[in-house]
């Protein structure tokens, strides 16, 4: 009798022991799910004696600290880029005018064969420079503007036909004759029209770089949107970088690496997510509303 009662206590200590931990482990779970999805300053606190748990909450802390630090500073990095990459493309713009104005002039003055091929030189590297400039400044105005976009609900069906229309010429002169097949049923989503039409023209520029003469863009009824086409010049390691910020790839020519990466910034502002896959030659960007 006295051996069961000495078994009965320790059962119970051990239960109570028990008891209390996985409620630490809880409130540890709890607050650290809280700690990494506001921007707070506080700590995990346990109502635990336990040691050992405290010692799990007190690493914990360290690590959120270090964690918050880290944060701090890429926030500001990141700050100051976007700064300085406006700065850099405002200050660019205006010799970049008077340089094109010269251009123009020159281009009406009597020249020899060797002079006019330096002229066409320049003038093409002075656009991809312009085309540049209006990319840095395109990409610093979306990730800048994330609290001030609108929204309201609109059929992307409609916006996506839009701008597959207005790219049928650019489409024709590549010798792409694009296959679509987009659902009869309105896909109705709460979006940025002008963001959104800014989405599909980064997408179907990148078909006119990478298509090997190919483009088919689909859209079924769940809304998810499909641009396929053969790119024999790219790879999975390539494909797998195309939304990084400034990452070009050779056969691009005179990309600037922030077609895709403005295209993934304003669909993730607007709830949505995009991605790509490669295989069998074949590049495939999803992109989900």
């Amino acid at each position: 009798m006295l051996l069961c009662l000495v078994l009965v206590i320790i059962i119970a200590v051990l239960a109570v022991k028990i008891y209390n931990m996985k409620k630490s482990a809880k409130e540890i779970r709890m607050q650290l799910i809280e700690k990494l999805t506001l921007d707070t300053n506080t700590i995990i606190g346990i109502s635990s004696s336990d040691k050992d748990m405290r010692a799990l909450a007190s690493a914990l802390n360290e690590q959120l600290k270090v964690l918050r630090a880290e944060h701090i500073r890429y926030s500001q990095g990141d700050l100051e880029l976007k700064t300085a990459v406006t700065n850099i493309s405002h200050d660019l713009r205006t010799p970049l005018t008077a340089i094109c104005g010269y251009l123009d002039f020159l281009k009406s003055e009597e020249k020899s064969v060797q002079a006019e091929n330096y002229l066409a030189i320049i003038e093409e590297r002075t656009e991809a420079l312009k085309q540049l400039t209006d990319e840095l400044l395109k990409y610093s105005s979306a990730v800048s503007d994330e609290q001030n976009i609108q929204f309201d609900d609109a059929a992307v069906n409609n916006i996506l036909e839009k701008s597959i229309l207005s790219y049928r010429a650019a489409l024709q002169e590549r010798g792409i004759i694009p296959e679509i097949l987009i659902t009869d049923k309105k896909i109705i989503r709460s979006v940025n029209r002008s963001a959104l039409s800014r989405v599909f023209a980064n997408l179907l520029n990148n078909a006119l770089k990478y298509s090997d003469g190919d483009l088919c863009v689909t859209m079924n009824d769940d809304g998810i949107i499909t641009f396929r086409n053969h790119a024999k010049s790219l790879d999975s390691l390539q494909v797998g970088k195309l939304f990084d910020r400034f990452y070009t790839v050779e056969c691009g020519g005179q990309s600037s690496g922030l077609g895709l990466s403005i295209a993934r910034v304003l669909t993730e502002q607007m709830g949505g997510s995009i991605s790509a896959e490669y295989h069998d030659e074949v590049l495939e960007i999803f992109l989900s509303l």
